[in-house]
């Protein structure tokens, strides 16, 4: 299923983020395990971030911009929804923008920054 869209996002630990711009690419864990790199519509990231990620520290929001993925974008039927998913490593001159998620003092992601 194709679906286009101008930006996705992924969540992923500053961390991973930090080596990934040292090698010039990112590998999220599920590429290995799943063959894909999970990432959401702009809408779909708080509910992504609270049912997944809730007690993940120090979460960036990469927002990607899909024109310059260069891998395969397949959008695909999740949990009720569509999702794009990445076919392959996110080349990381795709990554527009970088932002830190921070939940609420109770531990809940409630905004987008």
């Amino acid at each position: 299923m194709t679906e286009p869209r101008e930006s996705i996002v992924h969540i992923c630990t500053r961390g991973d983020w930090e080596e990934a711009k040292k090698v010039g690419e990112y590998r999220a864990a599920s590429l290995e395990s799943e063959g894909f790199i999970h990432c959401s519509r702009s809408d779909q990231v708080l509910t992504v971030v609270n049912c997944f990620y809730a007690d993940v520290p120090d979460l960036v929001l990469l927002w990607i911009d899909s024109q310059r993925v260069e891998v395969e974008i397949r959008w695909e039927p999740a949990d009720g929804d569509v999702f794009p998913h990445l076919y392959g490593a996110l080349n990381v001159e795709a990554v527009d923008v970088v932002k830190k998620l921070v939940p609420d003092s109770d531990g809940v992601y409630r905004t987008l920054p």
